[in-house]
């Protein structure tokens, strides 16, 4: 499978490939500023986000880090139950039940890894690239409400450099041969996935964020570059 026509057909989408590469997000990288607040912050932001506005979400933001305490997970684990009752109530966040109460459970599940590595930053940045489905894995496994996108998306914006299934990259892959399903939820289809950007990472020296982003921009709906560098949504690659 030539990773080169795809991006050839990326690059002529977009006018060229100078304009393509343009589009690419800046360096994946997971910073030293990452602490175990802040995972537990993303963590929250890629939930209340899944089947809402992102644009809501984030308007409200500020007041969701002071609702939850700046996302210290030691600070919520020692909260009594009347705190999170009230935070059902809180018109400053997104009062979303269920995903308020997935936040204590995550709150210990990122100290419980913490504990395991030291920080939720170093457990991120040693696991191997090449087994990112494996940390999906885990994170739906000891997570809350961190299956599916969500997780997906959890590790993506931490910084972390991987793939995303979406719809427009199942649809590149499927045209270049792969043989996974239009909808591709098994732990099969996910592994050969994640074997053929193993594979193209190695052959083009990119990461699998712009693998991933290009396979995106060759098929689907044409944004203008325009569109793509205001909404990077836009690409869900």
């Amino acid at each position: 499978m030539n990773f080169t026509e795809i991006r050839a057909r990326a690059a002529d989408r977009k006018g060229g490939d100078d304009v393509l590469m343009s589009l690419m997000p800046e360096a994946i990288e997971i910073t030293a500023d990452y602490t175990d607040d802040r995972a537990l912050s993303q963590i929250a932001r890629c939930i209340f986000r899944a089947g809402f506005v992102w644009r809501v979400v984030e308007q409200k933001w500020p007041g969701f880090e002071e609702a939850f305490l700046g996302f210290d997970p030691n600070a919520l684990l020692f909260q009594p139950e009347e705190f999170w009752d009230e935070l059902t109530r809180n018109k400053a966040i997104v009062r979303h039940h269920a995903k308020i109460l997935a936040m204590r459970d995550n709150a210990g599940f990122v100290k419980e890894i913490a504990t395991e590595h030291g920080n939720f930053r170093d457990f991120l940045q040693n696991w191997p690239d090449e087994d990112i489905t494996g940390l999906w894995a885990l994170l739906a496994k000891r997570g809350k409400r961190l299956g599916g996108m969500t997780g997906k998306y959890f590790v993506r914006f931490s910084g972390k450099d991987c793939f995303l299934p979406s719809k427009d990259v199942v649809v590149c892959l499927r045209d270049a041969g792969l043989d996974v399903a239009a909808n591709p939820t098994s732990k099969g289809d996910m592994k050969r996935i994640e074997a053929q950007f193993n594979i193209w990472a190695i052959e083009t020296g990119l990461s699998r964020v712009q693998l991933s982003r290009i396979c995106a921009m060759s098929v689907g709906e044409n944004f203008d570059p325009e569109v793509v560098e205001e909404n990077s949504t836009a690409y869900q690659g």
